[in-house]
């Protein structure tokens, strides 16, 4: 991935700021309000296995192209599931090594991306996302999953429940827990939401506008959002996040549960962050 622009700096001291706020106010919390976070961290952990299931690193083949449809080599076998995003590339000229002559791989040029709309047993056929000024795919063009880690932007949670609760370190511990499972990678989420802040942008808001969650994806150089929405059903609340492409604000899949208690409840905190006895 290419470093971070200069302003990412300013960005981070702001952030810095901001977590000396968070310190401050934390020591202030209820073990009730504490208690929820945990329970959304703990959701969250049960639901994790099936978002990295859903990120397969996978390579294959287009095979036939109709129109915006491109159809791959690749099926449920393969990990193919319905929202994926693959990429797709084409390989160009051999690049050698400039001693030797050994060749050491080929140049590639990204043409799109490809949103699976529907996964049979022999092929997964998936509509095209171009990028403008590059050729269409044709068959034998690659189509693949990264098989480095997916960058990845949590927002704040949107709590659509009448608790109140503080919530606030509730990104933090979902980036953890995608960090952890080394198919990811998150930024900082206090860098998230000072970007979301200053582009006076709520991260629900990326739900339904594209061209904001492309937008400012791009500042972040991430591939993705996942944004995290608390509701309640019928006296009981769930936890529902949606994965949306920051190349093309798509939103890619959707899970909910409801939510899990916590083991340990208010005693699973951060080394930063303050015990109730300090």
């Amino acid at each position: 991935m290419p470093t971070s622009p200069p302003w990412c700096f300013s960005l981070a001291r702001a952030a810095s700021s901001l977590a000396a706020a968070v310190l401050v106010s934390l020591a202030l919390w209820t073990p009730a309000a504490a208690g929820l976070a945990d329970q959304v961290g703990a959701t969250f952990n049960l639901m994790l296995q099936e978002v990295v299931s859903a990120f397969p690193a996978i390579e294959g083949l287009v095979v036939q192209v109709d129109g915006d449809r491109v159809y791959m080599d690749l099926s449920a076998k393969d990990g193919v599931l319905l929202g994926q995003e693959f990429t797709i590339f084409r390989k160009g000229e051999v690049f050698r090594h400039p001693a030797t002559g050994k060749p050491l791989g080929r140049f590639e040029e990204t043409l799109g991306y490809a949103q699976v709309v529907r996964v049979e047993p022999t092929f997964a056929e998936a509509a095209f996302v171009p990028i403008e000024g590059r050729a269409q795919p044709r068959p034998e063009d690659g189509v693949r999953i990264t098989r480095g880690r997916v960058r990845v932007a949590v927002v704040p949670p949107t709590d659509l429940t009448k608790g109140n609760a503080d919530l606030r370190r509730v990104p933090f511990m979902l980036a953890l827990a995608m960090d952890q499972t080394k198919r990811f990678q998150s930024v900082d989420p206090g860098q998230v939401n000072e970007l979301l802040l200053n582009n006076k942008t709520k991260g629900e808001e990326l739900l339904v506008r594209p061209d904001r969650a492309v937008s400012l994806g791009r500042s972040l150089d991430v591939m993705a959002w996942l944004v995290p929405v608390l509701i309640e059903r019928r006296g009981v609340t769930y936890l529902d996040v949606t994965w949306i492409s920051a190349v093309t604000g798509a939103p890619l899949f959707s899970r909910r549960q409801a939510l899990a208690r916590a083991e340990g409840g208010s005693d699973q905190r951060f080394p930063w962050e303050p015990r109730s006895e300090d």
